[in-house]
């Protein structure tokens, strides 16, 4: 009982000193405050989208960093959402530091009213969630990559649909790719004219800023759109009917995603109604059962 009334005291007093760094941070070094680099980079780390956990863990996101973490998926995942390393790092401090008190404080609450677990599965149960709570943000981070990638790739078949017409009407690639980007909404739109705006700015061919585009986006569709103009750039090939085929095989890939999607949605739809079904059939069956165990 001492082992855990002292275990829930440190649990307190670590969660009381996160939230004092996290309401006082520390004013920027000097050195800092004479690198614009590192002075945009920290107010871009206090900026409201990272969130109270990014501002509680950020003490723990530089030794995570020194670890190596996270992994190259991870970075890629956070590039596709365009999420600081350090916001993700410090949200990975936190929430572990929540799933490791989690635990201790339940089992405390549990204790209060008479209720004893022992000693092996609060431990046990602690370090799992410790160890859940950490990774949760990588979940989470890639759960909305996922959905970045999807709603990209719905984004790029309409754009090669109108890189095919402005072709056809006889433009350039340069201006059909320029044409294209500006007829669209949306964020793939507007990452799509960012990067052509870049090329223009930078004076390099657009498909090379379109192929480092998929490259951090983890889009091989991007790199093979890329690939294909950059040929028609540089060698001349005539790649509207390359185009046109890519366009309906993105189609043709999305129809196959939503059938999957629906015919997964319609058997999660089945379950309850078999849960209901066998619950029914218990309903009817158990006092069968119960009088014929009754009378043996």
């Amino acid at each position: 009982m001492t082992g855990w009334v002292l275990l829930a005291g440190l649990g307190t007093g670590l969660g009381l000193w996160l939230i004092v760094v996290g309401l006082f941070p520390r004013p920027p070094r000097l050195d800092q405050l004479l690198n614009p680099r590192e002075v945009a980079d920290a107010v871009g780390s206090d900026r409201p989208t990272a969130g109270w956990a990014g501002r509680w863990g950020r003490p723990a996101a530089a030794r995570l960093s020194q670890l190596g973490l996270p992994g190259a998926r991870t970075r890629q995942d956070l590039a596709c959402v365009d999420k600081p390393v350090e916001v993700h790092l410090a949200e990975q401090a936190t929430s572990a530091v929540f799933g490791l008190l989690l635990v201790p404080l339940t089992t405390l609450l549990l204790s209060l009213v008479g209720v004893r677990l022992g000693f092996t599965i609060p431990v046990v149960a602690t370090l799992l969630g410790a160890v859940g709570g950490f990774f949760l943000p990588d979940l989470a981070v890639h759960s909305e990559a996922v959905k970045h990638r999807t709603a990209f790739r719905d984004a790029l078949s309409s754009f090669l649909d109108l890189v095919v017409i402005g072709l056809a009407s006889g433009a350039g690639v340069d201006q059909a790719l320029d044409e294209a980007a500006k007829v669209g909404s949306g964020p793939a739109y507007a990452e799509l004219r960012y990067a052509l705006a870049e090329a223009r700015l930078a004076r390099v061919p657009p498909w090379d800023i379109l192929g480092a585009l998929g490259r951090r986006l983890g889009l091989a569709e991007l790199q093979q759109l890329a690939a294909t103009v950059g040929l028609a750039g540089s060698e001349g090939a005539k790649v509207r009917a390359s185009l046109r085929s890519r366009a309906l095989a993105l189609r043709q890939r999305q129809l196959t995603e939503a059938e999957g999607e629906a015919n997964a949605a319609t058997e999660r739809m089945s379950l309850p109604i078999v849960a209901l079904f066998a619950g029914f059939l218990i309903f009817l069956g158990y006092p069968a059962m119960a009088g014929v165990l009754g009378g043996m």
